[in-house]
């Protein structure tokens, strides 16, 4: 059987720091641009990056209904801006949201790019807990959430790294780090979502 393939939003952001991170740990991938790359992916990673110039992308190329229904019955990992696309509402900016995560996101909470910060925060993945480092870059901040996400990490009692159902997303920037858990974790679940199919 072969391995299940990871397509990566690759418009604009930090998409390749995100293939560098999987490629570490021999997952193939893909660069998706078009509704056709789609095709060939059992997940999607959506990056950081400006959301809004994203967004427009997204619907620009017709891209926003084809991950939707990708969205149905396959993962996304949405990181930074990526969650911001993910969430159910926010609090300003022209994006069309992809409302795929019950939460409320406030855009760069944390401030501007020199206010970025890097600290360890505690992690529950599946029944373990490890300590991961993140850094936050003009992150955006999770102001509330349903009862369906379950938090799986939070910074100063407010959460940084939620799941829906087989969707995940970080306020911060998990490719950045030397840790893989996070990634590791939703190739998981996108292994999960395959082998449920077959």
């Amino acid at each position: 059987m072969n391995s299940p393939i990871i397509g990566v939003l690759a418009l604009q952001g930090a998409f390749a720091k995100h293939r560098e991170m999987l490629h570490t740990l021999s997952i193939p991938t893909k660069e998706v641009r078009t509704p056709q790359d789609l095709q060939d992916c059992d997940g999607l990673i959506i990056p950081g990056g400006e959301s809004t110039t994203i967004s427009k992308q997204i619907d620009s190329i017709h891209l926003h209904e084809s991950i939707l229904e990708f969205a149905k019955k396959k993962p996304l990992f949405g990181t930074c801006a990526g969650l911001i696309l993910m969430a159910s509402e926010i609090d300003k900016g022209e994006i069309n949201p992809l409302r795929l995560l019950d939460i409320s996101v406030q855009r760069n909470a944390y401030g501007r790019q020199i206010e970025s910060f890097e600290t360890e925060v505690e992690i529950f993945l599946g029944k373990s807990k490890q300590t991961f480092s993140a850094i936050f870059i003009r992150a955006p901040l999770i102001k509330s959430y349903g009862a369906q996400v379950e938090v799986l990490s939070s910074f100063n009692n407010t959460p940084i790294l939620v799941q829906q159902g087989h969707h995940l997303a970080a306020t911060f920037h998990p490719e950045l780090s030397q840790h893989t858990a996070i990634h590791r974790y939703f190739f998981k679940l996108v292994k999960d979502s395959v082998a449920a199919k077959n």
